[in-house]
């Protein structure tokens, strides 16, 4: 094997297995928004109305055909387990995308075409503000968030961390055992002679921190493969009292310090938790939105759930 196990030990002993990325001060849960095709997931299954002998289905929307080359250029964009399924939701997009058209027309929308959006974007962006509308979300809101959730907002833990990798192929049963069996040796010899983890880590570590004898500096949440990561934060200091797994192989960890995260103010998430919040309640209001652009369709040759009430003024 060659390029080492990408812990970033060969630069000053900083990063860990993996990536070399920054941490993330505030651990606010992802929300980023769907683009808005994907968010009509309150559906029945996915099933397309054509014979086994068709190759597309015969699709339209208030009579204009989703053609199949439209079908076929839209597939690209929706990798899935089978074709059945990348065809159904390929479709499914173009749907909702003619849908969007139409009522755009039939509304007359001026165009305001802003940085970056070709004419189609503008359109659809000026008809989502005007019918989908969401209120803000207040301090109370945000607030109340907050206090139910505090234990998701700390600053992350720091370790200072040494190891000793002993490298070994993810598919290689047998080095895999064999590297556990010296990591288990090398463990040993750690707990008769302590000083020794810079000279062992010279010897016999396939990391570039063996230069600075095993260290991998401060690490934070991010910075090391999850697998390693999951086990790393999880231990006290001094040497772990076991080996630890990686894709790399076996690791000989020891921890010299660790620095507990301390819990956020409100002040310092605020807004973070109000653009989470925010992103929630648009997301929920577009799928009802084009829910209600569904129920009042005629579309035929694919099945989507639509919405009773009347379509958004």
């Amino acid at each position: 094997m060659s390029g080492g196990c990408g812990c970033g030990g060969g630069n000053g002993g900083s990063g860990g297995c993996g990536s070399s990325s920054k941490a993330e001060a505030v651990a606010v849960p992802e929300s980023a928004p769907a683009p808005f095709e994907e968010l009509a997931v309150e559906e029945a299954p996915a099933q397309l109305i054509a014979s086994s002998e068709q190759e597309w289905p015969i699709i339209s929307v208030n009579e204009v055909e989703i053609t199949p080359q439209a079908m076929a250029q839209e597939l690209q964009y929706h990798p899935a387990e089978n074709r059945e399924e990348a065809v159904y939701l390929a479709a499914r997009a173009l749907v909702i995308r003619e849908l969007l058209q139409q009522r755009i027309a039939e509304l007359g929308l001026a165009l305001e075409i802003g940085a970056g959006e070709n004419e189609e974007e503008a359109a659809t962006r000026l008809l989502l503000e005007r019918e989908v509308q969401v209120p803000e979300c207040d301090e109370d809101t945000t607030r109340r968030y907050y206090e139910s959730n505090r234990g998701r907002f700390h600053s992350a833990p720091l370790l200072a961390v040494r190891h000793i990798l002993l490298e070994c192929a993810p598919d290689d049963a047998e080095a895999r055992a064999l590297a556990h069996v010296q990591a288990e040796i090398l463990l040993q010899r750690l707990d008769e002679f302590p000083g020794s983890f810079a000279e062992l880590a010279l010897k016999y570590s396939a990391c570039p921190s063996k230069a600075q004898g095993g260290s991998l500096g401060q690490i934070s949440k991010g910075q090391t493969v999850p697998e390693l990561e999951r086990q790393l934060f999880t231990l006290a200091p001094g040497l772990a009292s076991k080996p630890l797994e990686s894709r790399y192989g076996w690791h000989v960890v020891s921890v010299d310090q660790r620095v507990e995260g301390a819990q956020l103010p409100y002040e310092a998430v605020a807004t973070a938790i109000r653009t989470q919040l925010q992103q929630g309640v648009w997301q929920k209001a577009l799928v009802q939105y084009l829910q209600t652009l569904i129920g009042a369709a005629d579309i035929r040759g694919i099945r989507l759930q639509g919405a009773d009430s009347p379509l958004v003024q």
